[in-house]
C-alpha cells in the first residue's frame, strides 16, 4: 500500500512537472514570436506598414490565409505542422525584413508564390523546427512590352494571368510555359517550366533574360548585380534555395500559326469558372 501511495505521489509530481515545462515552452515560443514580429515592424519601411499583413494562429483570418492556396488536402489536416505566422507581403521591404528577422530568430522561412503547390513544399515542413510563410500573392503585376517582346512578371502572378496579359497586346505572341492557368509563376519558372511550346522555344527558364531577387542579406539584385552564376542557379535550380524571386523578365515568343489561342484559352470568364471549380480541366484540353 505504501509503495502504491509513493508511486502515485511521484506520478503526480511528474505530471505537474510536465505541465510546468509545457507552459514554460509555450511562453518561450510566444515570446520568440513576439520578438520576431517586433523585428518585422522595425525593419520594414514605415511608409508601408507591415502590421496588418501579419497573421498568427490567434488571428481569426489565419486559417483562411493559410488554406487559401492549399490544393492538396493531405496537407490541410489537423496534424499538419502549421507556421507560427504568415506574412502577406505587399512591399519589397516586407520581404527584406522577413529574411533578416528570420535569420536573427533562426526561423525557417517558406516562400509561397500564389499557385497551388501540390507537394506542399511552400507551406509545410517535414521537421519540427518552427517556420513562417512569406506569401507572395500580392506581387502579381505583369508589364508586357510587345515592341521589345519581353514582359516583367512578378512571382505571385499565375500562368493564366500572364497569358491573358500578353494576349491583350498581341494575338501572335505567347510565353513557353504550362497549360494549367492557376500555376504560380514563381515556382513554375524557378523549377524549370515545362510547357507545350518547349519543342520550339525550350523550357520557361530558357526564355528568362533578367530577374529581381532578394538575397540572404536582404539586398535587391538584378541579373547584372547578382552575377551570372547566381542567375544560372535561379533559372532551374529552385529560386527559394538562393533567395526570394520578386520578378522575372521573360521573352514573348511568336507563334503565328495559332492566333488568339491564349486569349480563348484563358479568358476572364474561363479563369473565374476554373477557379470556382465550374470549369474542369477537360475543357482546356479540348481547346488545346
Amino acid at each position: 500500500m505504501t509503495a502504491i501511495s509513493s508511486f502515485n505521489r511521484h506520478l503526480s509530481i511528474l505530471t505537474l512537472l510536465l505541465v510546468f515545462l509545457s507552459t514554460q515552452s509555450s511562453a518561450t515560443s510566444n515570446s520568440d514570436t513576439d520578438r520576431f514580429i517586433r523585428c518585422l515592424n522595425n525593419r520594414s519601411d514605415p511608409s508601408f506598414p507591415i502590421t496588418g499583413l501579419i497573421y498568427t494562429p490567434g488571428n481569426s483570418y489565419f486559417p483562411f490565409v493559410l488554406q487559401n492556396y492549399i490544393r492538396n488536402l493531405r496537407f490541410n489536416e489537423s496534424t499538419t505542422p502549421k507556421p507560427i505566422l504568415i506574412i502577406t507581403a505587399k512591399h519589397v521591404s516586407h520581404i527584406q525584413a522577413a529574411i533578416m528577422c528570420g535569420k536573427d530568430s533562426r526561423l525557417l522561412m517558406k516562400t509561397r508564390s500564389g499557385g497551388h503547390d501540390l507537394e506542399g513544399l511552400s507551406y509545410v515542413t517535414n521537421t519540427n523546427e518552427p517556420f513562417f510563410i512569406v506569401d507572395m500573392f500580392n506581387f502579381r503585376s505583369i508589364d508586357v512590352d510587345i515592341e521589345q517582346e519581353t514582359a516583367w512578371v512578378q512571382a505571385g502572378a499565375t500562368l493564366g494571368e500572364v497569358y491573358y496579359r500578353i494576349a491583350e497586346k498581341s494575338n501572335i505572341h505567347g510565353f513557353p510555359a504550362g497549360i494549367c492557368p492557376t500555376v504560380g509563376v514563381g515556382g513554375h519558372i524557378s523549377g524549370g517550366g515545362w510547357g507545350t511550346m518547349m519543342r520550339k522555344y525550350g523550357l520557361s527558364i530558357d526564355n528568362v533574360v533578367d530577374a529581381q531577387l532578394i538575397d540572404v542579406n536582404g539586398k535587391l539584385l538584378n541579373r547584372k548585380s547578382m552575377g551570372e552564376d547566381l542567375f544560372w542557379a535561379i533559372t532551374g535550380g529552385g529560386g527559394v534555395s538562393f533567395g526570394v524571386i520578386l520578378a522575372y523578365n521573360v521573352m514573348n515568343r511568336v507563334d503565328s500559326r495559332r492566333p488568339n489561342l491564349v486569349a480563348r484559352l484563358i479568358s476572364p470568364t474561363r479563369q473565374a469558372r476554373y477557379n470556382t471549380g465550374s470549369l474542369d480541366f477537360g475543357e482546356y484540353e479540348k481547346i488545346v
